[in-house]
Parts: C-alpha cells; structure tokens; sequence
C-alpha cells in the first residue's frame, strides 16, 4: 500500500526510507547470475526477470531441476531468496512465479496452462486490480476457470480490449517471446538559448518541453529510465552537471519535477544561464503488463500513452502539455 495508506492507519509506526541504489546493486548481481546461463533474458523489472530456455532443455537436466540450482546459486552468492515459475509463456510464468513464494517452484508443463489458471481466484491474474477485480464479482465471477469458461464475446462487450486481454490471459495465452535490452546507453536533449537567459522561469519551461520530448523518446522505443542527469552552463561557459537515480519512469512529469530539483541545487551563481540539457541513462524495457481499471497511476499511463499514439501519427507538437504556473 502506499506510504501515506499506511501511515493514517499506523502513524506509530516506525517508517525507514529505501535504499533504491542497494536494490539497483543486487538487481545487478541477480542479472550477472541469470546472465552466464540464459540464451535470451529480458528484464522486466528491478526484481523481475524472463528467461527464454527453449531448445536448451537437455542441458541443464531439466528445467524444475536447473531452476534449483538458480535458487541455491543466487542464494549462495547474495542470500537472497526466489521463485520461479515455469511455462510455456510469459504470463503463466509469471503466475506460476507467484504461486508457491517466497522461495518455490512451480512447473505448468505445456498444454496444462488452463488447468493450473482455473481454481485461482480472478486477481491472481496480472493486471486485475481492485476496480476490474469488483466489476469480476459484481458479475458473479471469482475464480480463473469462470472467465475461461464464458465467451470472449461476453468480456469483449463489457470491457473492450481489456477484456479480450483478461479472457486471453484466463485460458492461459501469453507472449512467448522475451524484449531483449536495447545497446543505446542514453539519451539526451539540450537547449542552447540565443541570447543568455536570467529568469528561473523561462528555464524551467525549456526543462519541461525537454522533459516531454525525452518521455516521447522513452516511449517510442518501450523504455523506462532511472538515472537523470541535468546539465547547465553559465553565459562564462562554466558547465556543471547533476545527476539523481529515482525509481524507472517514462512520466515526463517525474522527469521534470527530478530536473526541477537539480535545477535549483545548481544555480547558485548570480550569472546568465548558455545553455541547459537533460540526460537519462540506466534503462529496462517496459513492463509488457497492462494494469485493468486500476488506480490513478494506471489512468494517467493511459492518457500518456494515448498522447503518444496522438503524436505518433501526427507529429509531436500536435499535442502538449500545458505549464503549470502559481498566480
């Protein structure tokens, strides 16, 4: 639940900030593990990985038996425990990963996806949220094999795509095919003013148009970023730079509002500004995953998404966002 949730509920409770660079590091350590043995690995969150050993079988004794010997491996190296989930796509396995923690292993053999999916209740399926889980039951729908045994035309009428997606997923159909990490390192976009620049407030709406364009970027290659760096320089061409790692987004609002805070610890000189940029580095390949009828993140990533199908199609200034200004 998130923070604020949790503190109205227990405000005595004792609170410890997260130490996102130590989970960037065993992250790390985890995907260097995975990595000496997987043909095709993507990664799908800081905590999440996918795997692609088709063909690979007879190598490692079997898949139950090799994803064993992962287990004692990343525990050996890092202590860390993990699950794992084998099948024959990308959203059973997922399932299955959940299935048996915080230390299991479960085996859906092909062919058996819809039988392992059918006695699980419906928000077991990923991207059921709590929204989409009461519109199940108002329906009098709570278990897996209850939306598998209905017609894809009934969810199709009631939900649209998300319910082709949900009924897709409950007769245990998925991707089978893993988003490998693209070699650009980076990227980046900067302003050089035409004529030196004073005003805090000029600067900040250049930042924010670079930030949109950066999250256009990220989104046209299905990339998420966690390193910002922001880069300025003084009209005497004295040039400093700030970087700060944040949780992977592809929000321009998170980008701006992480530059808008390096902004304000690097002007500290009385002096015109030449020129101001922003970098982002550190990718992942966005989450495949589709959140169904959830909650205010989940309705803002579908209006992101849908500005950039807008501009897409039609260019990028075909849609903007407005600055927000106090009176």
């Amino acid at each position: 639940m998130p923070i604020r949730t949790a503190f109205k509920l227990c405000p005595q409770g004792i609170y410890l900030h997260g130490h996102y660079d130590e989970y960037v590091r065993y992250s790390k350590a985890v995907k260097n593990i995975l990595s000496k043995y997987a043909p095709v690995l993507e990664q799908a969150s800081v905590d999440e990985f996918y795997i692609d050993f088709t063909g690979c079988e007879h190598l490692f004794g079997g898949y139950p038996l090799f994803a064993s010997k992962l287990q004692k491996e990343i525990n050996n190296t890092l202590s860390l425990p993990c699950s794992i989930g084998i099948a024959s796509n990308k959203t059973v396995a997922k399932i299955a990963s959940d299935y048996h923690k915080p230390n299991g292993i479960t085996y859906v053999p092909p062919g058996e996806e819809k039988k392992f999916l059918a006695e699980l209740p419906v928000q077991t399926i990923p991207g059921v949220g709590k929204v989409m889980l009461k519109e199940l039951n108002k329906r009098g729908i709570y278990y897996v094999s209850e939306i598998a045994s209905l017609p894809k035309d009934y969810f199709t009428a009631a939900f649209g795509m998300y319910g082709i997606d949900l009924w897709e997923k409950a007769n245990g159909k998925g991707t089978e095919y893993l988003s490998i990490e693209r070699e650009q390192k980076s990227i980046s976009h900067e302003t050089t003013f035409l004529n030196d620049v004073l005003s805090i407030k000029k600067i900040e709406e250049t930042l924010f148009v670079l930030s949109a364009k950066l999250s256009q970027s990220l989104k046209e290659n299905k990339w998420i970023a966690s390193t910002i760096t922001f880069k300025l320089r003084y009209s005497d061409f004295k040039t400093l730079t700030k970087a700060k790692t944040i949780s992977h987004t592809d929000d321009p609002a998170i980008i701006y509002n992480t530059v808008k805070t390096l902004l304000e610890k690097s002007y500290t000189r009385r002096v015109a500004i030449r020129l101001v940029g922003i970098r982002l580095t550190n990718f992942l390949i966005s989450s495949e995953q589709q959140f169904l009828f959830d909650d205010t993140f989940t309705k803002r990533t579908r209006i992101l998404d849908a500005i950039n199908k807008v501009r897409i199609k039609y260019g990028y200034s075909a849609i903007q966002f407005g600055v927000m200004t106090n009176a």
